[in-house]
């Protein structure tokens, strides 16, 4: 069994409130979610209304198919309107 590993950290300019960045983070991780099966978490910056940090866990037999995976995932946050992408680090054990 492979587990990747990805936080994602974010800005969120278009935010004016914790509302605004609530609806435009359930929108990432519904698409996340949807497109590339994988678990998707804010795990930091919770209550910073222009900043997020997003968590990601990817599960498969296949470390070559998880990295592409997640490489991919990077590529979509990268595109995405109302973020951007500050940094991210991914872990694949």
């Amino acid at each position: 069994m492979i587990v990747g590993t990805i936080e994602i950290r974010l800005n969120l300019y278009e935010a004016r409130s914790l509302k605004d960045k609530r609806r435009i983070l359930a929108s990432l991780k519904d698409r996340l979610r949807n497109r590339f099966n994988v678990s998707v978490a804010e795990v930091d910056s919770n209550d910073m209304i222009q900043s997020a940090v997003l968590g990601v866990a990817h599960v498969a037999n296949n470390s070559r198919y998880v990295d592409s995976t997640l490489s991919k995932l990077v590529d979509h946050v990268r595109i995405f309107p109302a973020v951007t992408l500050v940094d991210y680090s991914i872990i694949i054990s």
